[in-house]
């Protein structure tokens, strides 16, 4: 008689695109995963919505890209602006092409990619997804760990793979520092139907725009332009949401006759900060619940996406028995650390091009995107950052070591 030894078993907390993605890629590994989320059903409101070059290559595996750009709007250059003089530099990812089957940014709201990816998990019997099934916190024991619901529910395992956002019920049960700063400016994103592009002369799909009074980022979704203004402190939550407010922000990107049709608003607070670890035993962080950063860039979804193929996978191959501990440890504090050399460092840089007080500051940090644009070696380099591939190249031994889709390699021309 035989027996058969049990697959391993991981819970992930968050269903989000971190958890999604860290759930197909443990399955994809002969790992059972219980895929929770605190909401009743799948979140759909507007966030995150770039896809890097980078990101897309290391979801070609899940066989879902076809999928996210026929859902999606392609996006083939993007520009810095100033709002009285149009465009400084822009940027051709198709400068890329010799580097990625994707030299383009995909503009694509985040539940399509977790819409995909909960399409394959009912297909198949390796993910449980459970909704409204909200974490309290989780514990690494001797033996594997312990996830603990709101409702009093104890879920034991063999691993827990963090990826329940900012506010992280599994970070904070581990007591782990989340030292960082915020901004003194929050955010306002105001969503509208009106076409932009009829308007504004050359207008990428993705538009960063200084402006010494009120910069603002200017971004294509598939049905939507969305604008992201700052918000000082002597203007409330309240005032920033109202109808007046968004109207009179909106009025002052393109004057019109009429009303601007609102589909969408929301203001939030932004912060630059990072988890003191990603590891804490048998539990793992990736995604918001690891680090979080300025969205000028749109680097935060596509790094957690990178965290959670890299620790998925080397989680994967720990259970397994063919990652040791010690390398796994590596692995934490390798996309800890790119979360702070790459994606912290490149949105504050845009941060601070767009939004600094400071004229001179602002002109010289302009001034230097236009020199990049111009310049054949200093653009591509650029490009190479701004698209993720430098970060994701940074952890080219660790991919190929835990059998993930290998990173981006350059192509010979065709």
């Amino acid at each position: 008689m035989t027996t058969t030894t049990p697959r391993p078993h991981v819970v992930v907390a968050g269903a989000g695109p971190v958890g999604c993605v860290a759930a197909a890629t443990l399955a994809a590994r002969n790992i059972d995963v219980t895929l929770l989320e605190a909401a009743h059903d799948l979140p759909r409101e507007l966030r995150a919505s770039t896809f890097h070059p980078a990101t897309l290559e290391m979801l070609e595996p899940f066989g879902i890209i076809d999928t996210l750009v026929a859902r999606g709007l392609i996006a083939e250059r993007f520009a810095y602006r100033e709002r009285s003089h149009g465009v400084v530099a822009e940027f051709d990812l198709g400068l890329l092409s010799d580097e990625t089957r994707f030299p383009f940014r995909l503009q694509c709201e985040q539940y399509k990619l977790c819409e995909a990816l909960l399409d394959q998990f009912a297909e198949g019997d390796r993910v449980t997804v459970r909704f409204g099934a909200a974490v309290a916190g989780a514990s690494s024991t001797d033996d594997g760990a312990v996830v603990s619901l709101q409702s009093g529910e104890e879920i034991p395992c063999d691993a827990v793979l963090g990826a329940d956002g900012a506010s992280s019920a599994v970070r904070k049960s581990l007591h782990l520092d989340f030292e960082g700063m915020t901004y003194a400016d929050r955010y306002l994103v105001v969503s509208t139907t009106f076409d932009f592009s009829q308007s504004l002369d050359n207008l990428a799909y993705v538009n960063y725009i200084s402006d010494p009074d009120e910069w603002l980022v200017l971004l294509r979704t598939v049905d939507l332009w969305r604008a992201l203004f700052p918000v000082g402190e002597d203007e409330t939550d309240a005032e920033a949401l109202t109808d007046q407010s968004a109207q009179r922000r909106l009025q002052g990107v393109v004057a019109r006759d009429g009303s601007y049709d609102i589909a969408h608003r929301t203001i939030y607070r932004v912060h630059q900060r990072v988890a003191s670890t990603f590891r804490v035993g048998n539990v793992l962080l990736a995604g918001d619940a690891a680090h979080i950063n300025n969205p000028l860039g749109g680097m935060g979804m596509n790094g957690g996406v990178h965290d959670a193929v890299l620790l998925g996978a080397g989680l994967a191959g720990y259970l397994h028995g063919t990652t040791s501990s010690a390398r796994l440890d590596d692995y934490a504090r390798l996309r800890r650390q790119l979360a702070i050399d790459f994606v912290q460092r490149h949105t504050h840089t845009n941060a601070v091009t767009l939004a600094t007080p400071d004229a001179a500051v602002r002109a010289e940090a302009l001034e230097q995107m236009r020199t990049r644009a111009n310049d054949p070696d200093l653009c591509l380099e650029y490009l190479r950052t701004a698209s993720m591939i430098t970060a994701v190249q940074a952890m080219e031994t660790e991919l190929r070591e835990v059998g993930a889709y290998p990173p981006l390699e350059p192509r010979s021309a065709t």
